[in-house]
């Protein structure tokens, strides 16, 4: 599945060229396992061969899975990514396995520099606890039945005045300034929802036994806590994810209840129906950044040029690579992402453009990503660029900040670009509350494993109330409000990969207050801590991007201020 011969670094264990397929990758794997280690030097060239390896199979599987999200109809690339899944991943689980053991027994582990090792070597400890030979197929069942999940909303799509649409298209009308279009809008989007909202419960409900079983395998009570091992989570718990929660909602949510009257008043209306809560209170009609797919990308390119030339250069090459794919169309998965090229030490950014200022924030927030992928593509391992999300979402959120100043290219009136800036810093805060409701459902749903559909849709509906129901009146549209939760991918295809997106949110904040404050220091800060990729603790990186790992309501009130008062600067 190989696209590219360009590499970040050349082969030096595997041939030139290797079609990834189980009859060629065996021999290798078995070398591996065999091989005789004699010094810590050869403990080091071993491990930089697994490494190269890895690699090699990371990037084929990213391309088998850019390939089926790029398009869900063709049914040889969904053949091609469940090869991948069926044939190759089961077998190289177990003897990953038995590789990790044999790093761990090694009598020359001990001499490494464990400055530079010491996260490595706590995954991979990690890692051995939790393997468990059933679970393998219990795995690659879970990473075949989610793939559906892209199926069954990537198919969705809505005619709106006799026009088909997919619904991240349909979207734009719902921040049109005429109410009438936002509701005929919002009703056609929730009701192509809800014609599949059994076919994703009956998906969900599938994935939660799987994932459960996986749980009481490993030898724990429920998926909740198998996840955070599984993650590792070695910096924060549970309490203290229940704890983030309320301090969003004692901090943040009597603000936006504070914006959402300001909203109401605006509208000139009695409440706030779901359909207007995206259009501009301005009364003006939607920002509109860019002209297509190709505009966007190449403003992105001139606007990171701006920042740094450096970084302008490296979206720049992912133009020239053919690395994008940003328009929305029917048959492409839903969302967004940008997918490192392990080989390469390029990414792939996949999204879903309507033409709209929300892909303009996706865009710089994927290219966060992506300068992410570039300046850590050299670490000495393929492991250590195998950074935690809440290092990731820190890289990708705080572009998006550091990248406003830079909006010009975008807009060429200054009121358009006031209102941009506006716009992304209320969906700043807006952010907070989803997030944590999101990440307490998930608590919920997998420490009541044997709740109905009905327990959890109530559930749903009792902790989006907690955080103010974005502010809405949801009073007829029930069906709506409880079935909202499917609409986050996350729920589905990464469990519990949520809360570091609040994390990360507040960690970006506090990335951009340093870099106002000194945008030389600023960005330096905020790139040598990708540059470390995972080979320091969540606590020492954010330490190096000059910001601190705090989660306390008083740090969560200090940066909502900083951000109330930047927003009154544009008033």
């Amino acid at each position: 599945m190989e696209n590219l011969k360009t590499r970040t670094k050349q082969r030096n264990y595997l041939p030139e060229y290797l079609e990834i397929k189980w009859e060629t990758i065996e021999p290798l794997f078995n070398e591996l396992k065999s091989r005789n280690i004699q010094s810590v030097n050869e403990l080091e060239k071993w491990l930089s061969d697994i490494s190269e390896l890895d690699a090699a199979l990371e990037e084929d599987f990213a391309w088998r899975y850019i390939h089926m999200t790029c398009d869900t109809t063709d049914p040889k690339r969904l053949e091609d990514f469940q090869y991948f899944a069926t044939e190759i991943e089961p077998k190289v689980a177990p003897i990953h396995n038995e590789l990790n053991k044999k790093f761990i027994n090694s009598p020359y582990a001990e001499e490494l520099d464990s400055s530079k090792y010491f996260v490595f070597r706590r995954s991979i400890q990690k890692a051995l606890e939790l393997f468990r030979e059933e679970n393998v197929p219990i795995q690659t069942q879970i990473q075949v039945e989610q793939q559906q999940y892209q199926s069954i909303t990537g198919s969705m799509s809505v005619v709106i005045n006799e026009k088909e649409y997919t619904l991240e298209q349909a979207s734009v009308f719902l921040k049109d300034t005429k109410r009438t279009i936002r509701e005929q809008t919002w009703k056609a989007i929730t009701t192509r929802r809800l014609q599949d909202k059994e076919k994703l419960n009956t998906l969900f409900n599938s994935l939660l036994k799987l994932r459960h079983q996986i749980a009481l395998n490993a030898g724990f009570d429920n998926f909740r806590d198998y996840a955070f091992q599984a993650l590792g989570r070695f910096d924060y718990t549970p309490q203290d994810c229940f704890n983030f929660h309320e301090a969003i909602r004692t901090e943040i949510v009597p603000i936006l209840a504070e914006q959402a009257q300001q909203r109401k008043q605006a509208l000139h209306l009695d409440h706030l129906n779901p359909w207007d809560m995206d259009v501009d209170i301005s009364g003006k009609p939607a920002l509109k950044p860019f002209q297509n797919g190709q505009d966007l990308i190449d403003k992105t390119i001139a606007c990171f040029q701006k920042i740094d030339p450096s970084l302008g250069e490296k979206l720049k090459f992912m133009k020239i690579e053919g690395l994008f794919d940003v328009d929305s169309r029917k048959g492409k998965a839903p969302g967004g992402y940008n997918y490192p090229l392990a080989e390469m030490g390029a990414p792939f950014i996949f999204m879903n453009s309507a033409n709209t200022f929300r892909d303009l924030t996706t865009i710089v927030h994927e290219g966060g990503h992506a300068i992410h992928t570039f300046v850590s593509a050299t670490l000495a391992l393929n492991a250590f660029k195998h950074v935690p999300s809440e290092v990731a979402e820190l890289a990708s959120m705080s572009m998006e900040l550091i990248s406003m100043d830079q909006w010009d290219v975008f807009f060429n009136h200054s009121e358009d670009l006031k209102r941009a800036k506006r716009e992304q810093l209320k969906d700043v805060l807006k952010t907070l509350p989803w997030v944590a409701v999101v990440d307490q459902f998930q608590h919920w749903i997998y420490t009541h494993p044997n709740h109905t559909i009905e327990e959890r849709n109530e559930t749903w509906e009792k902790i989006f109330t907690q955080f103010g129901s974005n502010f809405a009146d949801w009073t007829d549209h029930q069906e709506a409000l409880q079935n909202l939760w499917q609409k986050q991918l996350h729920i589905f295809e990464i469990p519990f990969y949520y809360i570091e997106y609040a994390m990360a949110q507040l960690g970006a904040i506090a990335v951009w207050k340093h870099y106002k404050e000194n945008p030389q220091k600023g960005l330096q800060d905020y790139l040598e801590a990708l540059k470390l990729g995972y080979t320091k603790t969540i606590p020492e990186i954010y330490q190096t991007a000059g910001i601190a790992f705090d989660f306390s309501p008083e740090y969560i009130r200090s940066l909502a201020t900083f951000v109330k008062e930047e927003l009154n600067k544009l008033d």
